[in-house]
């Protein structure tokens, strides 16, 4: 296990209470300045993305994927940066000192390109944090230098006959006398051609139960070529660039030293390990909306319809603003949630398994709602209108692999009963800095990751700003009123998690308890904008600070869930829509930090 700081590559650990590390503000001050220059770098070499001239501008990537490869020039530019570092912790060489540090590099590469993301890097970074969080020194060392010598590690936890149940897996590492035997297949793996070490989830024993398997990191050139062998590739429909192939193993030796942590440990591990990837990699895919909301503001602008703009037209105005709105409550949902491996790493089980089950979705509804301004130009393939088509494609990949909707739901249902019994209405508020997105943060406690907690601190802050919540303007009030709808939500929530039967707190729980777990997944959303206007009250971002933009998130996440909240003050569209027609022209991210773009 990791758990010394230096080890860890983190600036301390965590503060046993959640509380944020002390740390010299002039320190923490050029760290983020630091961030900001390597964002920035990141967006200059790509380049403008309207320019035709530019390679990986929309005519480059749309050709690369039509091709069904990764941009090769993109690839030489992550090249030339060591993106892989990213991937690494600071102790071992690399650059990962916070999670949400890693999401921001890596949405400038989502906003781009959604299989690049995946294809060039995050297939690693999810095999490696297995290592990060059991593997012993040799491993993580091991690790560390395939990723900083440019070499890409898979993951393989599919097999498709049994989905994302991977704990029926049958791909078998039989222990022998030095080692183990591997056997079976693995299907739909990233990069499995050209990885140089793959992280295998295996049985390990023919019991049944959760310690049946373990994880092995295995070197392709320990395998021997006569019992090994890469499957075919696999053509999807999105993504199209990725590598996705498969691995056939045969009676195939390997050593001892590949076993990751303790045999048998394979399924914790995988869980632990989840709660990372599972906040993560949603929160860089909101970079794909980002541009997709640009691509159809410049669209609404320039294009005249009946004498006016589109942009002028009522439902076409509105539907971007509710696009940003959306675009706003997943970043705060996804900040919140890699935010809180540093500071709740024992509540991360939940609120990782909300984001990732949640994030998707709404990620991929917005789509759909903006190709509907789009017209007839959202079936053009070629351009930005062509680009816009390829995110819609993309996207829903994130709900797939090895942690599904579905599957998502199954770690949250188990716990429900237990959070309503024990944590809602009664427990501790999260600390400020969750909801801080450049505030300082201590180490990532890769050790302290707990499968299952009885505390909710971020339902608990939304309980404890009910209470103290201003009510000067009418903004201010519409945002009280709807906070006390959630409240009435939760309570609701608490009631029908502690009437759930036996059967209904499993992962074969009826569709009841599926959609129970969706209800609470949105009431989690609520309190993280809730709490990030909150934090943002006295800080440099007016518009963040400002109530119109909390109202109006939260009463579209109130009509998700079903409920017709009172009429918003016309004061709040109009102030939302302000903002993406200024970040637009100024040519900013349009997600929490606000971040200048290349285009």
């Amino acid at each position: 296990m990791l758990s010394d700081p230096a080890v860890q590559g983190l600036p301390g650990a965590a503060a046993p209470n959640g509380t944020a590390p002390a740390i010299d503000p002039a320190a923490h001050q050029a760290q983020e300045a630091a961030v900001r220059a390597r964002i920035a770098d990141l967006e200059s070499r790509f380049g403008d993305p309207q320019d035709p001239a530019n390679p990986l501008g929309a005519a480059g990537l749309l050709a690369a994927d039509e091709a069904g490869e990764l941009p090769a020039a993109g690839e030489r530019l992550l090249d030339d940066l060591v993106l892989n570092a990213e991937f690494v912790p600071t102790g071992l060489g690399g650059r990962l000192d916070r999670l949400d540090t890693l999401v921001r590099v890596m949405r400038q590469v989502f906003r781009r390109d959604v299989a690049l993301g995946l294809g060039y890097g995050i297939t690693s970074f999810m095999a490696a944090v297995n290592v990060w969080t059991a593997g012993n020194e040799e491993q993580r060392r091991r690790v560390a230098d395939l990723l900083l010598g440019g070499s890409k590690v898979s993951v393989a936890y599919h097999e498709l006959p049994h989905g994302n149940d991977f704990v029926r897996n049958e791909f078998r590492a039989d222990p022998v006398p030095g080692g183990f035997r591997l056997h079976g297949r693995k299907e739909v793996i990233n990069n499995a051609d050209r990885a140089d070490a793959f992280a295998l989830f295996s049985r390990t024993d023919d019991s049944p139960g959760s310690r049946s398997h373990s994880v092995l990191l295995v070197e392709r050139d320990q395998l021997d070529a006569e019992r090994f062998a890469v499957l075919p590739r696999y053509h999807a429909v999105g993504v199209r660039g990725c590598r996705l192939s498969g691995l056939d193993f045969t009676d195939c030796p390997v050593p001892d030293s590949t076993l990751v942590g303790a045999r048998g440990q394979g399924v914790e591990l995988a869980l632990r390990s989840f709660q990372i990837t599972r906040s993560a990699v949603p929160s860089m895919a909101v970079g794909a909306l980002d541009t997709s909301l640009r691509t159809v503001v410049r669209f609404a602008l320039g294009r005249q319809l009946y004498r006016r703009s589109v942009m002028e037209i009522p439902h076409a105005s509105a539907t971007l603003t509710g696009a940003f709105l959306d675009l706003l409550i997943c970043d705060s949902m996804a900040t919140v949630g890699t935010r809180a491996v540093h500071l709740l790493p024992d509540e991360t089980s939940v609120y990782a398994a909300a984001v990732k089950y949640l994030v998707p979705r709404m990620l991929t509804d917005t789509m759909y709602d903006l190709s509907i301004v789009l017209g007839a130009r959202f079936y053009v393939r070629e351009g930005e209108f062509g680009l816009f088509q390829k995110h819609v494609r993309d996207l829903p990949v994130l709900s797939l692999g090895h942690a599904g909707s579905a599957a998502c739901q199954a770690t949250i249902i188990p716990q429900l009963s237990r959070l309503a019994r024990r944590a809602w209405f009664s427990g501790d508020e999260a600390p400020p800095s969750l909801f801080r997105p450049r505030e300082a943060l201590p180490g990532i406690p890769f050790d302290r990751l707990a499968l299952a907690s009885g505390r909710d601190s971020l339902s608990a802050s939304l309980v404890a700003a009910a209470d103290d919540l201003p009510s000067g303007s009418p903004e201010e009030l519409a945002v009280q009123a709807l906070v006390l709808r959630m409240l009435d939500q939760l309570r609701q929530i608490q009631e029908d998690s502690l009437n759930l039967s036996p059967q209904d707190r499993t992962a074969l729980a009826s569709p009841a308890s599926f959609a129970l777990a969706d209800r609470y997944a949105v009431f989690l959303a609520a309190a993280s904008v809730l709490g990030v206007w909150r934090g943002a009250q006295g800080g440099d971002d007016p518009f963040l600070a400002d109530p119109a933009w909390v109202a109006a998130a939260l009463h579209r996440l109130a009509r998700r869930l079903g409920q017709r909240p009172a009429d918003l003050p016309p004061g709040c569209e109009a102030r939302v829509h302000e903002e993406v027609l200024r970040r637009f022209h100024e040519r900013r991210s349009y997600d929490l930090y606000d971040t200048p773009l290349a285009g």
